[in-house]
């Protein structure tokens, strides 16, 4: 028995070799085996040692070894079966793989052979174009051939109709048709042998590479067919494996059954007498037989669940076998399929190469008799040719004469244009000339009109209103709205226009200043109104525009770059240093700004203080403001740091329009009194130079709190300001100076004794051109006010030797000295009488009241020496 359980674990590492499966049965067969052999060999030594017959000893080994030995069969059997059933698998997952393959493959070769078939039906297709296409050259050379032809008939008929001298004229028309026939039938010649070689070699390169094709196709469908030969003899050969196998194991089944059911008939006695046997041993080999009894047990039941699993697998088998059979009647019908399209494939070459080679020919026959009616008519061409020799003779003649004249007609040609383009030179300089004379013209014309123009404005008594246009800022945003809108006249420096919403619109102004000019030219343009505060004139400048147009850069500017205000203050002390033989000068300074309708002090120690504008006492009818701080200036050192003082204490906060937006209207004061030293004629004078808060629209600067608050003020004194200057205008009798601040103060200089400028601040960027459009209304609108003519403030004080006359006559005690505080309008001096001159001098509206002319025109003078008294 041990021998047998030996070999039979031998026997098990063969097993084991075979699949994961089968190798975990093996490893429980052996754990099962172990147990036993050692129960059979401690029985054995139990046995040796005591007195049985030998008889029932060898009886009991045999029955356990027969068990033992038929249950090792059976899990060999069971193992083998697991073995036999995972080939069997293994064996059908190959040939369904192999029967899917050749189903892609008989698939593929299917589209393959479609697409092969598309393309010879499309290289048949471009082969019928290429005939209609030589068969439409064919017919093009035919109708040149007519063409040729008909010429012909021309020249015969020339030939014939018309005399000597006619045929002398036609000579060249006809050698020249003759060479042009001659060329075009040598190149029709070479063409169409050149094409027919082209598309005879095209067609035999055609017909290769189609049988090329045909033998490739040939070869892949013999492969092919060797490939599904094979395939199908490997499958056949598969199942033959698959059935030996399973008639190998139904045998084994049979035999196996065959031998346990005889050895069970001839055991049967020998078994009960055993059993009986071996209750009567002892206790512990009764628990090593119920041990080995519940073994058998537990294989008796894996044998049974093995038995079933072989039984799915039988199962299993034969659905498999079904699909090989399903599997294996498809490959035939796709072998049919493939068969049936071959020969169809085969069927429709031969019946496109039958049509190509009757195409061929069908073409060749007609390209012959083209050719040779081409031949014939070439002959006759040739006949009519031998017959226009001599006219051709004639012609050549002809023609000789003419070449030696046209030889000549170059010199004569240029010469004639030599003449001609001196003409037009000349004729060229002349208008050049002309149109310079009358540009120039032009322009001074021009010049003088805005000269009179601005004469005739000073004289009424016109505001004037310059426009100076900023350039465009990194502030603007960037696209569409920072484009430019601005464009000016080149011709005159008075106009600009504005582009809104694809229309133009044009502004007059007195003057305009482009983004590129500098603040010294804009201050030479204000500076004649500045210099006239020192004759005793009220003036004022006002810089308007939206906010961050440039107003206050224009007005205050930078260290490096001032603007009007300190250049203004600079002028007036050189004025004042050269005035100084015969004037003495006395300049003040204030600073004011108007912030939230409250006036306050710029210089004063505390600028939170609110101010008041009163009028004067006397009833002189001029405005004060009580507390003001007035600074005197002597020189630039003063100026400079009032300036800088004021701007430090003006307010200013940041807006989504501007970074540093003034957020109140700040004005210069400049209070200039002067005195003449010999006739004691005193002067005052005043200059305004206001810095307006820019207007703007709440929708778009965020303002909000105390910022709203602000720009509410703001926009209701410009609004005031509008309505002043409204007023001005239709010269109403009552102007609303007190509707502000701002208008109050500046009654003096927008009355009708002062002279005034507007200063317009435009904005060029595409995003405000509403507040732009608006700004230019606006001074259009100002620019229409008269104030009338300006008078200066004069007064009368005594001189050295008129004080001692005086105190010769009777005068009461404490009596102010004659003094006039009346306003003489520039225009001239009524009612006075002008003592220490000859003549009787007269003031120019056009220039300062010092400089006066005589009344016949003779010559301009200082009058320095003037004394006024009553009549």
């Amino acid at each position: 028995m041990v021998g047998t359980l030996k070999q039979n674990e031998q026997s098990l590492p063969e097993i084991e070799e075979k699949s994961p499966h089968e190798r975990n049965t093996t490893q429980e067969l052996r754990g099962a085996q172990r147990p036993l052999m050692a129960k059979v060999q401690e029985t054995r030594t139990q046995q040796e040692g005591k007195t049985y017959p030998a008889k029932r000893q060898a009886e009991h080994e045999t029955t356990r070894d027969y068990k033992v030995q038929l249950q090792l069969m059976r899990l060999q059997a069971e193992a083998r079966q697991l073995r036999d059933k995972d080939d069997k698998r293994h064996t059908m997952c190959e040939h369904s793989a192999e029967i899917r393959q050749l189903e892609g493959d008989s698939h593929s070769h299917g589209k393959e052979w479609s697409q092969e078939d598309h393309i010879l039906h499309t290289k048949l297709h471009d082969m019928q174009d290429m005939l209609e296409h030589k068969q439409k050259e064919h017919e093009e050379m035919c109708r040149k051939l007519q063409e040729m032809q008909c010429h012909a008939e021309e020249i015969s008929s020339l030939h014939t109709s018309l005399g000597g001298t006619d045929l002398e004229k036609h000579r060249d028309l006809l050698v020249s048709e003759n060479e042009r026939l001659k060329q075009e039938l040598h190149q029709l010649r070479s063409q169409r042998d050149c094409e027919k070689k082209q598309e005879l070699g095209a067609l035999k390169e055609r017909l290769l590479h189609m049988e090329q094709e045909e033998s490739e196709r040939k070869v892949l469908i013999c492969a092919l067919q060797r490939e599904v030969q094979q395939k199908a003899e490997r499958l056949a050969e598969a199942e033959l494996r698959v059935r030996d196998s399973v008639r190998e194991r139904v045998e084994e089944e049979e035999r196996l059954n065959r031998r346990l059911r005889e050895y069970q008939l001839s055991q049967q006695p020998h078994i009960k007498y055993v059993v009986k046997t071996v209750e009567v041993e002892s206790e512990k080999m009764k628990a090593a037989v119920n041990q080995a009894e519940a073994r058998n047990n537990h294989l008796q039941e894996q044998m049974d669940r093995q038995n079933q699993v072989v039984q799915d697998m039988k199962w299993q088998l034969q659905r498999e076998q079904q699909e090989v059979n399903k599997l294996r009647a498809q490959v035939a019908l796709y072998a049919a399929e493939l068969d049936h399209a071959q020969e169809q494939m085969v069927q429709e070459f031969r019946s496109m190469q039958e049509e190509k080679e009757l195409a061929v020919s069908e073409a060749f026959e007609r390209a012959q008799e083209e050719m040779r009616a081409v031949h014939q008519s070439l002959d006759g061409v040739r006949k009519n040719l031998l017959m226009l020799q001599p006219a051709l003779r004639t012609l050549t003649n002809d023609y000789n004469v003419l070449k030696r004249q046209v030889r000549d007609f170059p010199d004569l040609l240029c010469g004639a244009i030599r003449e001609a383009r001196d003409e037009f030179s000349q004729a060229v300089k002349s208008v050049q000339a002309t149109n310079s004379e009358l540009l120039s013209k032009y322009r001074r014309e021009l010049y003088l009109r805005k000269e009179c123009h601005n004469q005739l404005v000073r004289l009424r008594g016109n505001i004037r209103v310059l426009a100076r246009v900023r350039p465009i800022t990194p502030e603007d945003e960037t696209g569409a709205g920072a484009r430019n809108v601005v464009s000016f006249d080149q011709d005159d420096d008075g106009i600009l226009y504005i582009t809104n919403k694809g229309k133009i619109q044009s502004f007059e102004m007195d003057k305009t200043f482009p983004p590129r000019t500098t603040q010294e030219e804009v201050f030479d343009e204000v500076s004649p109104l500045i210099t006239s505060c020192l004759d005793g004139y009220n003036v004022c400048i006002l810089a308007y525009g939206q906010t961050g147009s440039g107003k206050t850069y224009s007005m205050e500017g930078t260290a490096s770059n001032p603007g009007i205000n300190q250049r203004a203050l600079r002028l007036l002390l050189s004025e004042v240093s050269e005035r100084s033989r015969s004037w003495e000068h006395h300049l003040s300074v204030s600073m004011v700004e108007i912030y939230n309708e409250t006036l306050r002090d710029l210089l004063g120690s505390d600028c939170n203080i609110s101010l008041d504008i009163k009028m004067a006492p006397g009833g002189s009818g001029e405005l004060y403001v009580p507390g003001l701080t007035q600074c005197n200036v002597r020189n630039m050192h003063d100026i400079n740091k009032i300036l800088e003082l004021g701007r430090k204490q003006r307010a200013t906060e940041h807006t989504n329009l501007n970074a540093h937006s003034s957020r109140s209207h700040a004005l210069l004061i400049l209070t200039a009194k002067g005195r003449e030293t010999s006739t004691g004629i005193c002067t005052t004078g005043k200059l305004y130079l206001v810095d307006l808060a820019g207007s703007e629209r709440v929708s778009r600067s965020g303002a909000a709190g105390e910022r709203l608050r602000e720009a509410q003020c703001i926009n209701r004194s410009l609004s005031a300001l509008g309505d002043v200057f409204s007023a001005l205008r239709s010269q109403q009798a009552h102007v609303p100076y007190r509707n502000s601040k701002l208008t109050y103060l500046l009654q003096e200089a927008l009355s009708r004794d002062g002279k005034a400028l507007l200063l317009l601040q435009v904005s060029p960027a595409e995003q405000n051109v509403n507040e732009s459009l608006c700004s230019l209304r606006f001074g259009d609108r100002v620019r229409s006010v008269e104030l009338g003519v300006p008078s200066r403030k004069i007064e009368q004080q005594p001189t050295s030797a008129t004080e001692s006359s005086e105190s010769d006559s009777p005068s009461p005690r404490g009596a102010r000295p004659t003094s006039l505080r009346k306003k003489v309008p520039a225009s001239g001096i009524p009612n006075y009488h002008i003592k220490g001159c000859v003549r009787l001098l007269y003031f120019r509206p056009e220039i300062s009241p010092e400089k006066c002319i005589s009344r016949d025109n003779t010559r301009e003078t200082n009058c320095s020496s003037v004394t006024l008294c009553h009549i």
